[in-house]
């Protein structure tokens, strides 16, 4: 677990060649060698989807943009994307804290980073006030799976992936500010979960809980990436 960009511009993964991530002056670019089967939450090509480059994009903190689906297309048209290959994430964290982790495990190897902004850190379960609008503030995740998993398990890991987050904010014990009880994430939260497919471990997950080895490492490496990041970010 580290953050990169504290001091740098530039990740490159040591169990999965050729990943790579790079902080730009308005976003984070997240970089596969193959294409990757994604589920995921993210404002742009969101659902089921396949990508090379994952982008996360930060916004200003007063983002209220009425089509924010065009307005990130737009901005990935502008970069020099190519959209119908690239996940777009929205953030007003920022980026310079954002928290990697990695590790090779089962049959599977495993990159999760994380940038978290807890302005709009919220408790599920509650009655609260509720908007149609899209307000910025966001933990975002992405988690990389080098191997093959099913469609079902891909679905196991957004499980994986909230509980593991909730955790993380409750021993943070960040507060809901609407009724001063441990949030569960905040009202804007979006996952990525990108699989590479790859045939070479001779094996294919059907599960992703907490018991199974590869479900363990995902729990384990998005409370240390939710926790550094959301710990940090009021730092300099």
């Amino acid at each position: 677990m580290s953050q990169p960009f504290r001091h740098g511009e530039s990740f490159e993964s040591v169990v999965w060649t050729g990943v790579r991530i790079s902080l730009l002056e308005d976003r984070i670019e997240i970089t596969s060698p193959v294409q990757l089967k994604t589920l995921s939450n993210a404002i742009h090509n969101g659902g089921m989807a396949e990508a090379y480059t994952i982008v996360n994009w930060k916004v200003p903190l007063d983002y209220a943009g009425m089509d924010p689906v065009a307005d990130t297309e737009s901005q990935l048209y502008h970069w020099g994307y190519r959209p119908e290959q690239t996940i777009g994430l929205l953030t007003a964290a920022k980026l310079t804290h954002a928290s990697v982790a990695e590790l090779e495990g089962d049959r599977f190897k495993l990159l999760c980073i994380t940038t978290a902004g807890t302005r709009n850190a919220a408790r599920a379960g509650l009655p609260r006030e509720t908007f149609s609008a899209y307000s910025a503030g966001t933990i975002n995740t992405v988690l990389l799976i080098d191997g093959q998993m099913t469609e079902s398990a891909m679905t196991n890991v957004v499980i994986t992936y909230t509980e593991a987050k909730a955790a993380a904010l409750q021993d943070l014990q960040l507060l809901d500010p609407e009724n001063g009880q441990i949030a569960t994430g905040t009202t804007t939260d979006a996952v990525v979960i990108g699989v590479s497919g790859s045939m070479e471990y001779e094996a294919l997950h059907a599960y992703a809980g907490t018991a199974t080895t590869i479900g363990n490492a995902i729990g384990r490496l998005v409370y240390n990436t939710v926790y550094e990041s959301c710990q940090t970010q009021h730092e300099s």
